[in-house]
């Protein structure tokens, strides 16, 4: 979970708008960069670093010197980059996933981009050799982004809401702030005087539809809908989901409340585990009320299956003491997903 904040086209001096970017510091503890962008005095890049792939020249905006022109701030990781570096031949300067974007904009443009990334994503993309500004973000929305927009084309950009709310602008209504929609990539103008015009908001993938990314997908699926076939496919795709996600170079984890879901993904993540010979052993955290039914269900699967648990346990006084905190990091009331998350 890394932290993206940008700014196009500010009327405030950029040293008091980056303090807003510092309301977003707690998604990555590793590092912090604010860039201005040349030749745009009041355009500029804010990012928080979790460090997870490359820790050596992972910092953003990410720049490289095939590209000198492109500018790239983005959260999340891109499971399939580096089958797109095989299949296309990019010679990649870095190590880090989020690469690859850079490579297939130059390549084929912003649409086809997007859609031949297989992962969990949101991103700015700047081009000023073609004056032009790119947002985009996963097909299921996994990570989040939100965008800050005035009629008279200031554009703010960040990670989560709260980023943006102190935002000042000259404007004398309210500016626009929304999330910014799943599966599609919006493009705006960038004017000289860094202000930007949206000039087309598209849909990159339908979820109903297969991505474009299937092409160089490596897993081969079994045709027809006999039984076996059916079930073959389904045991296929659901260890492919696991295995690319351990592309992490830092120690992985996962959930474990005891149910099935959890319980499927860490068993079949230890076995992956040990295939892939990882160095150290997978972690599963418990997280619940002292001895209820997810507690002891989890500490059973995970004897079982062998990982290394941990368990979270709180109490009823802690969990409503909590929810304050929960719900602005949530940033919603759905009784769900604060329930869940607490």
């Amino acid at each position: 979970m890394c932290g993206i904040w940008a700014l196009f086209g500010s009327d405030e001096c950029l040293s008091i708008q980056v303090t807003s970017a510092m309301k977003i510091s707690h998604r990555g503890p590793d590092a912090f960069r604010f860039e201005n962008v040349n030749g745009f005095t009041n355009c500029c890049f804010g990012f928080h670093r979790l460090a997870i792939v490359d820790q050596l020249h992972g910092m953003q905006p990410l720049r490289v010197k095939k590209f000198p022109f492109l500018w790239l701030c983005y959260n999340g990781e891109i499971y399939n980059h580096h089958a797109l570096q095989k299949e296309f031949d990019f010679d990649c300067q870095t190590k880090m996933d989020g690469e690859v974007l850079l490579h297939l904009y130059e390549q084929f443009g912003i649409q086809k981009m997007a859609a031949m990334l297989d992962g969990v994503f949101a991103f700015v993309l700047l081009d000023t050799a073609n004056r032009k500004v790119f947002l985009g973000r996963d097909t299921y929305g996994v990570r989040p982004l939100f965008k800050l927009f005035t009629d008279h084309g200031f554009l703010a950009v960040c990670s989560e809401a709260k980023g943006l709310t102190e935002i000042t602008h000259s404007m004398p209504s309210e500016a626009s702030l929304i999330p910014f929609l799943p599966g599609h990539v919006e493009t705006f103008d960038l004017k000289a005087s860094g202000k930007v015009e949206s000039v087309g908001l598209d849909c990159f993938h339908c979820c109903t539809r297969e991505p474009a990314h299937a092409l160089y997908d490596a897993v081969q699926l079994t045709s027809g809908f006999e039984e076996e076939a059916v079930k073959s496919n389904i045991r296929l795709l659901f260890e492919n989901a696991v295995r690319k996600r351990l592309m992490a170079q830092r120690r992985i984890g996962c959930l474990l409340s005891g149910g099935l879901d959890s319980s499927l993904v860490a068993a079949t993540l230890v076995k992956l585990a040990k295939e892939e010979k990882l160095l150290y052993p997978i972690q599963t955290f418990a997280i619940g009320s002292e001895d209820s039914p997810d507690i002891l269900a989890a500490r059973q699967v995970a004897a079982h299956i062998g990982s290394e648990h941990h368990e979270v346990n709180f109490s009823a006084e802690e969990g409503i003491q909590a929810m304050k905190e929960v719900i602005f990091h949530l940033e919603t009331y759905d009784i769900t997903t604060v329930r869940a998350s607490i």
